[in-house]
């Protein structure tokens, strides 16, 4: 992955993760109050919000570290974006996806401390 291409991604995701938040709390408050999914929302904001700064330190390393990058990318793909549709849509199924997401971001935590390690050796 180039650091052009990440810098755009890592820019997307923190735009993206502002906007979704703003939507919520403002054009989709009562429909979320309404069914009880408010937290939901705000968790997968949250979760989206978290991780655009590591894509873009990430982005911005003297190279882009692909494995954690694309890891992260994953990881609010399927963990905040099931959280979001479970919200608006309450289709129960979305909800054994979210793990999956979580998974990817921990794996992405994880490449990041063992690059750490690798870069003290």
């Amino acid at each position: 992955m180039t650091r052009r291409a990440a810098l755009l991604v890592a820019s997307v995701t923190g735009f993206s993760a502002v906007a979704l938040g703003a939507f919520g709390a403002h054009a989709l408050k009562l429909q979320l109050e309404a069914h009880h999914t408010l937290d939901l929302w705000n968790t997968a904001v949250l979760y989206h919000l978290v991780h655009a700064p590591v894509l873009l330190w990430l982005a911005r390393s003297a190279s882009v570290a692909a494995t954690p990058f694309l890891c992260f990318i994953g990881g609010v793909l399927l963990f905040s974006g099931s959280l979001y549709l479970l919200a608006l849509t309450g289709i129960g199924m979305l909800g054994a996806i979210t793990p999956f997401g979580g998974l990817l971001l921990m794996a992405g935590w994880i490449l990041i401390g063992i690059g750490g390690f690798r870069a003290e050796s």
